[in-house]
């Protein structure tokens, strides 16, 4: 062997004697490995921390949306409705051709809509909005589950936008129904349903209860519609309608069914029926497929502060008996008067129009009520009022006509108004003042007779006709009243 050799031997058994010696001090010193090093650094950069005690509150609140979206969300269903057309040839052909020319015929047009339902009972009753299934020829139902079903119809009311349909299906998940006349403004709640179709189905929205008992202007309605709708700022959109609108106890408060928005889509405000309300309705399509519904014979309006000052109100609250809705009516068989003030109805206090229309809508026709009222000078009286039962089918209502052009009339200074006598070609024009505070006027002369007992800031009572093409005179009454200058 050569000394050349030896000597790189030599190195070499140093080298590994060296690398032994290292790796016993290392284990020697404990030195992590590189490895555990990076883990421990990890872990130093997301410790465990305690949690912040003031963010409890909150922290419950979210684990409460959870617990009610997963109780809730199950009973909630997607509603498809079917409207189909017939096939024809659409006037392009004369009859008895459409044989010879089948690449003419029109195919049947088949329009769809969706929206939201809820399951009611676990035979399979669903409460949805009527808008949602009205004119449709086939409704299919889609369970949270991804089973369907053809679902029947069982009945709708238009007038509060209600409706009933089933599934033929057993020991379904359903829904508890709260009370919606005491919720409260302010309550969270959550919206369920579908918007937008089956691209974001089984959507939960939050908010509060933003207001109650609000009419909405625009909708389509009847005579007898009645309107308390709840108003929300849950996120509410198209296909939404039909679905739940639930509290943090799970229990649901109303039906989606609106929105206000010029887009149409969410813009802050969503409006949902009472669930009291469309329990009520539910109960007789179920029942007998319809609605009975009772009225007192008078068109009426919210109390503003003339009328609250009128009759001796400090607060203004109460319902105007603006006109009767017939010469037939029962609450002017009963003595109600047009002007008064509708404060109570069976001894319960009577705040809004939406209250009265559902304390007296879901009586029976033939009931009797004692309706509490107040007159101009704070006359009190108590009449009992025969109920009758509303029209079936009624019409919608039309929107006042436009006033009737003509040539300006002198100005009644103390009312600021002006006044013409009334003419033939008038008829649709303009409003006709019939009384001034329960005196007949059937001219100018006997209109500013009237006038002339009244005082600097008191208070005027007119009658007025106003134009309605809905009416079979052509015309409809209502009380206005004004504070004279």
């Amino acid at each position: 062997m050569s000394l050349r050799t030896r000597d790189w031997l030599k190195f070499g058994t140093l080298v590994v004697i060296a690398f032994v010696f290292g790796l016993a001090f290392a284990s020697a010193l404990n030195l992590p490995k590189q490895s555990a090093a990076t883990e421990a650094g990890w872990a130093l950069q997301t410790p465990a921390r305690a949690p912040i005690a003031a963010a409890k509150p909150i922290a419950d609140l979210s684990n409460a949306f959870v617990a009610v979206a997963d109780h809730v969300r199950p009973a909630v269903v997607f509603v498809r409705s079917e409207h189909r057309e017939r096939a024809d040839a659409g006037g392009r052909l004369p009859p008895g051709f459409e044989d010879f020319f089948p690449q003419f015929r029109r195919r049947p047009q088949v329009q769809q809509g969706t929206g939201s339902g809820f399951i009611v009972s676990p035979d399979g009753y669903i409460l949805t909005n009527n808008h949602v299934v009205a004119g449709a020829d086939r409704v299919t139902v889609r369970l949270y589950d991804k089973r369907e079903f053809t679902a029947k119809v069982v009945g709708s009311d238009p007038a509060t936008d209600v409706a009933v349909i089933k599934i033929d299906a057993r020991d379904l998940p359903a829904v508890s129904m709260g009370n919606s006349d005491s919720t409260r403004v302010g309550e969270w709640v959550l919206a369920i349903g579908n918007p937008m179709g089956e691209q974001f189905a089984f959507t939960v929205t939050a908010g509060i209860v933003s207001a109650k008992g609000r009419l909405l202007n625009g909708l389509q309605q009847s005579r007898y519609s009645i309107q308390d709708f709840i108003q929300t700022d849950a996120a509410i959109n198209p296909g939404n309608s039909g679905g739940p609108l639930v509290n943090v106890r799970g229990d649901v408060v109303g039906i989606n069914a609106a929105i206000a928005s010029e887009t149409g889509f969410y813009a802050g405000y969503g409006f949902a029926i009472p669930i009291n309300l469309a329990h009520t309705v539910m109960q007789q399509l179920i029942k007998t497929g319809h609605v009975e519904r009772a009225v007192m014979g008078v068109a009426i309006r919210d109390a503003q502060p003339e009328d609250a000052d009128a009759v001796g109100l400090k607060d203004i609250t109460g319902v105007v008996v603006n006109s009767y809705t017939g010469d037939d009516s029962p609450a002017k068989r009963a003595g109600i008067q047009p002007g008064d003030v509708i404060v109570a109805l069976d001894g319960q206090a009577v705040s809004n129009v939406p209250q009265l229309q559902q304390m007296v809508g879901f009586k029976r026709p033939g009931e009797t009520v004692d309706v509490t009222v107040l007159r101009q000078g704070g006359v009190r009286k108590t009449y009992t009022v025969r109920l009758e039962r509303a029209p079936m089918g009624d019409e919608q209502v039309a929107s006042n006509a436009s006033a009737g052009k003509g040539e300006a009339a002198p100005r009644e200074e103390a009312l600021g108004i002006s006044v013409q006598p009334l003419t033939a070609d008038d008829q649709g024009g303009p409003h006709v003042i019939v009384k001034v505070n329960g005196t007949p006027t059937r001219n100018r002369a006997e209109f500013r007779e009237a006038l002339s007992k009244v005082r600097h800031g008191d208070i005027v009572t007119l009658q007025v006709l106003t134009p309605d093409s809905s009416s079979p005179a052509g015309w409809t009454g209502r009380v206005v009243r004004l504070r004279a200058r």
